[in-house]
């Protein structure tokens, strides 16, 4: 089974290439026009490439700007996958976000939380049909998260036991797995999920105020309970408390 480059357009050629290349993806490469291998299981190329091939192999258009898409999807094609986009997030002040299409992880990031919604966005920008599944397990981080994604559909999942065991060298994974856990597992479907604060919650919030503060204060509880809802972040706090 291999995946063939056959393409004019030198980004396109490139980028993909490339991003192959990274991935470790057994491919090879035509000139357009040329009988493809025995061996061709999917085919990529680009938009201005359509007229060079008649073939029944699946084939997928490539965008210069975005090879890595294309490249994700010829993978999907050549494991047999087929299946709805799930990005699978586990919440927290940097979460693990899992980027499924059927039974494969086709992306996987650890960002910090206020990066998140981008991320995804990006993710399932052209999905026919995505779903974004989001652990329960932080509260106000995940409450964010949808309030963030209302315009993705998004299911909340029990995400006890979805982080795993880690080994010794896979220190930093965890996140990552367990987003990947959660994202195959079913939700319920929410468009919000309203969440007041613990006395601990806000205490966490103010403590890190003190820390990251040079003058060693303290922002006040309603301040506190603005970034535990996500209408300020810390540093806009702290702004609003200096000028106060």
């Amino acid at each position: 089974m291999t995946v063939v480059v056959a393409t004019a357009d030198f980004e396109v050629y490139h980028g993909v290439v490339n991003e192959l290349r990274d991935r470790g993806v057994t491919f090879t490469t035509v000139e357009p026009g040329e009988e493809l291998p025995e061996s061709a299981t999917v085919l990529v190329r680009s938009a201005d490439d359509g007229d060079e091939f008649e073939t029944d192999l699946p084939t997928v258009v490539a965008d210069p700007e975005n090879p890595r898409r294309a490249v994700e999807e010829a993978l999907v094609t050549l494991r047999g996958g087929e299946g709805q986009l799930v990005v699978g997030i586990d919440p927290g002040t940097r979460p693990g976000v899992a980027v499924l299409s059927g039974e494969t992880i086709v992306a996987a990031f650890h960002v910090p939380l206020g990066d998140v919604a981008e991320v995804v966005r990006e993710e399932v920008t052209d999905a026919a049909d995505p779903l974004v599944r989001i652990g329960d397990g932080a509260r106000l981080q995940g409450a964010k998260l949808i309030r963030e994604l209302e315009d993705v559909p998004v299911e909340l999942v029990d995400e006890t036991g979805t982080t795993p065991y880690l080994g010794t060298g896979a220190r930093g994974m965890g996140d990552v797995l367990a987003a990947v856990n959660i994202a195959q597992l079913e939700g319920e479907r929410v468009e919000d999920r309203d969440i007041e604060p613990t006395a601990g919650e806000l205490q966490v919030i103010k403590n890190r105020s003190r820390e990251q503060s040079e003058e060693n204060r303290e922002i006040d509880e309603e301040l506190a309970r603005r970034v535990a809802y996500g209408e300020l972040t810390l540093e806009e706090a702290m702004d609003e408390h200096r000028e106060e």
